[in-house]
């Protein structure tokens, strides 16, 4: 009939559903790894260590978290993400559990260890489940949302783990832990497919998810990634911020405890505040880019816009150890995390930008390896100085600089965030190129 206004069938949002499992395992996966930080002071007492001691138990992690992700982007790449998700988890709840085990510095180093191999296949993972669901507009805000799953995970360690260590010891709290973590897998396994593949995504939600040009065809090796000055940019910004992350996730509670007396029962509140900060960062930073760029602005304009305001942001923690008051520690330090997480969430989103979805998952890995990398040589140098100098300061300078630095060693590599050119077994420009977006 003429005149009657054709019905348009509506948008489906089930991504969201996706984003939220995504969001659920990277907060189980930063409840495991920050047990041990919140329980440092304790063991430290228990066992005896020293600060050199926590640092080589606390670099095994990031060196085996670099590793894995050496092969964890390739190997969810090659069999995708629902059973590569799966994998990589049931491995680090395990070895998250196992740390009940340790009675030494060697026990808890391999503990560290195997913890970090499983726990390296959580962001490619993620990433790669993000551009395979969300079309470009919408991966900052779903990475954002999914990352806030840090900063959660890093608030829930501090207000479970000491309660259970103080009830029932603190080998419960990494038996407790880490085994709450098989829970997801009750969900995932039964709710993921790819989107076309999916009985819950309209043809509606399908078309907005596939909006973007199609991918090139083929596949491009590994090793070959490396030929590119876009994977250097994503690893070298990884490799100069990630190292102060892990500074913050395994460190803060020892700062806290040497520089103003805070223990096991009132290291809660402090470390939830700054994490606190971190979550709001982390969605905040993925929404500004995101709504720069439907305002018109390219991809290259808002996410360094976005990176550089973060970067400012972070300035100020240099002052973090020469504060006399508890909480204006706290403030500075959680400002300094949440703008970390804006950061963060924006340079994961530069994979997608530059790279087709099929090799998503290897160009995270390869980043990661370098963020990695960072934590490794961060922790083992934290545990240097503090032993040798009794402070934090140097520490604390490095992380008030490192943002600025990242966002100019990716400017110079990457000047317009041009795509990397693999189809066709092309190599790669000689000089920046290709089109604003």
């Amino acid at each position: 009939m003429s005149g009657v206004p054709a019905v348009v069938p509506p948008i489906s949002r089930y991504r969201w559903v996706i984003c939220a499992l995504l969001f659920f395992a990277t907060t189980i996966n930063y409840v495991d790894r920050a047990v041990l930080g919140v329980l440092a002071p304790t063991l430290r007492t228990e066992f005896g260590w020293t600060d050199q001691d926590y640092g080589v138990i606390s670099a095994s992690f990031t060196l085996a978290y670099a590793i894995g992700f050496l092969v964890a982007g390739w190997f969810i790449d090659r069999v995708g993400t629902r059973i590569g998700y799966s994998v990589y988890l049931t491995v680090w709840s395990l070895a998250a559990a196992a740390h009940a085990l340790a009675k030494s510095v060697v026990g808890f180093s391999l503990a560290r260890f195997a913890l970090g191999l499983g726990e390296s296949g959580n962001f490619p993972a993620a990433i790669k489940t993000v551009a395979e669901w969300f079309p470009k507009k919408e991966r900052a805000l779903a990475t954002g949302i999914f990352n806030a799953g840090s900063n959660v995970g890093a608030i829930v360690a501090p207000l479970v783990v000491p309660w259970l260590a103080l009830t029932w010891g603190w080998r419960t709290a990494f038996v407790a832990t880490g085994l709450a973590g098989l829970v997801w897998l009750l969900f995932w396994w039964p709710v993921y497919r790819r989107p076309a593949q999916h009985p819950k995504v309209s043809s509606a939600e399908l078309a907005h998810i596939e909006s973007d040009p199609p991918d090139p065809p083929g596949r491009t090796r590994w090793a070959r990634l490396l030929r590119f000055r876009q994977t250097w940019a994503f690893a070298a910004g990884k490799f100069l911020t990630d190292s102060i992350w892990w500074f913050y996730l395994f460190w803060f509670p020892l700062f806290m405890a040497d520089r103003f007396g805070v223990d096991l029962r009132t290291i809660g509140l402090p470390m939830v505040t700054v994490f606190l900060l971190a979550d709001v960062g982390s969605v905040g930073g993925g929404w500004l880019s995101s709504a720069l760029m439907k305002r018109g602005w390219s991809a290259n304009a808002a996410r360094k816009t976005t990176m550089l305001a973060c970067a400012l942001c972070i300035l100020p923690v240099v002052f973090a150890p020469h504060v006399e008051g508890q909480w204006v520690a706290v403030w500075l330090i959680g400002l300094a995390a949440a703008a970390h997480q804006g950061f963060s969430a924006n340079l994961f989103t530069l994979t997608s930008d530059m790279f087709p979805r099929s090799v998503v998952g290897s160009v995270v890995g390869i980043g990661g390896f370098a963020g990695a990398m960072g934590g490794f040589c961060i922790n083992l140098g934290a545990g240097w100085l503090k032993q040798h100098t009794g402070s934090y300061a140097a520490m604390f300078a490095m992380a008030g600089c490192a943002y600025l630095t990242a966002l100019l060693v990716i400017h110079l590599l990457v000047p317009r965030l041009a795509p990397a050119r693999l189809e066709g077994g092309a190599p790669p420009p000689s000089t920046p190129g290709g089109s604003r977006r």
